[in-house]
């Protein structure tokens, strides 16, 4: 079962490794995709000749595929090599975006967009193993808040990058510009990119595979029913219990598996005290990103009559400033802890609800704009700590099952942040109408109730974040993981092998 390891492809302490570059750029590009079709949705309609509830599905299908073949990456990274984990998924990824290029009809396009997700989800759980195998822990801070740039500022990014490419010809052209440059990241990682391990023989549990799609599939996609309001709550709800139970089922699975086979998704993680609370409070931050991002683009442009691009544009500054400042959050993290970062991140992020909670027709759009770079810079302090103290509180030979359920709780979160903003607005809004109530003044209502229960919620993450430590305690190192250890870690693959700061 263990292989042996190649050299730390980092060169010296302080640096971030070759091929940690390689994969935050890659993903970057990839994770862009995940709402880069938010903007494009009634072009979709025109060009296609669909309904506004179709054209939405080509957001809904890439969250359910990520949904669904993020968990099975902890098993597939152990058994391939960092350099053919990397050519499949940008293969895939290609592939994907080139068929949504040239799609003739819209079932062509989900199809593609399906594949794409599939290529996205195996990205980010790689970059996160890869970073915790080849930096050593007083670097993890600094590389982590690169690692920000990409799995946090992307999908922020992605409405006004669309807004602006739409400006200039068809929905087409959003693949036409992704797919050259995705294709010259490809190449170039491929001729730098290192192998950090060997893979290691392991089988794998279909069964598991097939009630971790249905469960994590079925959440989403019932999650993504509740903003659709009429019928579509009913069936909604139905999904979301029959995806719980599955999840359930999936649960116990994994823990038979654990006492007698390979699970999986290796559930032990979550008895690392530092990485649970890190899980929450990250899916917490998710949860009320999405939710922002989309009810700012309800209330600019249905309230307040700005177009798609305009929307984009003033929601820009705050993407931009919570990815320049990944850097410097981290490397703050590596010289003085969590402590001065992720409670006053979470602090800032209920604020900023909060705030948010006082739209208006009137507001002046610097104070909208203000609010929401709060936010995203209280999400870039909480987020790359919570990054760092999560993953580094878990041994070695459970990284990749780390990063798997990492990847899924955000999916999960973005899914349930949607659905729950949406429906509070949308029952608010019907409620007042119906009782004589203007359409304006009662979707205000709506929204304003909306961002009030994530502002709740974020109150939440704040009693969340004054339980993490200021720096992770010596029994949750690698090196003192307790019971839970595999005894063989230091000398296993991808998904077991000890960072280069831990090696001898």
């Amino acid at each position: 079962m263990t292989t042996a390891i190649h050299e730390q492809p980092a060169g010296k302490a302080g640096r971030t490794p070759p091929v940690v570059r390689l994969l935050v750029l890659a993903t970057f590009v990839v994770i862009l995709n995940e709402t880069i079709m938010l903007n494009a949705i009634p072009r979709l309609m025109d060009s296609l000749d669909i309904t506004e509830q179709s054209a939405q599905w080509v957001s809904t299908a890439f969250m359910l595929t990520m949904a669904a073949v993020i968990p099975v990456t902890g098993w597939f990274l152990q058994r391939v090599t960092t350099r053919q984990a990397y050519a499949i998924a940008m293969g895939v990824f290609l592939a994907g975006t080139a068929l949504c290029a040239v799609a003739p009809s819209f079932e062509v396009l989900l199809l593609g967009r399906t594949v794409q997700a599939a290529g996205t989800a195996v990205m980010m759980p790689l970059l996160m193993t890869t970073l915790m195998i080849v930096v050593p822990e007083q670097d993890r801070g600094r590389v982590m808040g690169n690692v920000t740039l990409a799995i946090s500022v992307a999908p922020a990014l992605g409405p006004a990058v669309s807004g602006l490419i739409l400006q200039f010809g068809s929905w087409r052209l959003l693949f036409l510009v992704v797919l050259p440059i995705a294709a010259l990241v490809t190449l170039l990682g491929l001729r730098r990119m290192e192998n950090i391990s060997d893979p290691q023989v392991s089988s794998i549990d279909w069964l598991s595979v097939g009630v971790a799609a249905l469960g994590f599939g079925g959440l989403v996609y019932g999650l993504s029913l509740f903003g659709e309001g009429g019928g579509g709550v009913g069936t909604g709800a139905a999904l979301t219990a029959a995806g719980l139970a599955a999840i359930a089922l999936f649960a116990v699975r994994q823990l038979r598996l654990q006492r007698g086979g390979v699970p999986l998704m290796d559930l032990r993680a979550l008895r690392h005290r530092t990485f649970t609370l890190s899980l929450v409070l990250m899916s917490v931050g998710f949860l009320s990103m999405l939710g922002a991002m989309i009810l700012l683009p309800l209330y600019l442009q249905n309230l307040r009559g700005l177009s798609p691009l305009e929307t984009g544009l003033l929601v820009m500054p705050g993407g931009l400033i919570m990815g320049l400042l990944g850097p410097t959050i981290g490397k703050a993290f590596d010289r003085f802890g969590s402590r001065l970062l992720v409670l006053p991140g979470s602090i800032g992020m209920a604020l900023a609800l909060f705030g948010l909670t006082q739209v208006s027709l009137t507001m002046p759009y610097w104070m909208v704009l203000g609010m929401h770079v709060l936010l995203m810079v209280s999400l870039a302090a909480t987020f790359t700590p919570c990054f760092t103290l999560g993953m580094g509180g878990l041994p070695p030979h459970l990284y990749s099952h780390g990063s798997s359920m990492l990847g899924t709780l955000q999916q999960v979160a973005a899914a349930f942040g949607t659905a729950l903003v949406v429906t509070v607005m949308s029952l608010r809004t019907s409620a007042l109408v119906a009782e004589g109530t203007a359409a304006v003044p009662a979707q205000m209502s709506g929204m304003k109730l909306a961002f009030a229960v994530a502002a709740v919620l974020a109150l939440g993450a704040v009693a969340i974040a004054a339980k993490l430590p200021n720096r992770l305690p010596v029994a949750e190192t690698p090196e003192h993981a307790g019971a839970d250890a595999d005894p063989s870690a230091e000398e296993t693959a991808v998904g077991g092998t000890a960072p280069a700061g831990d090696r001898s």
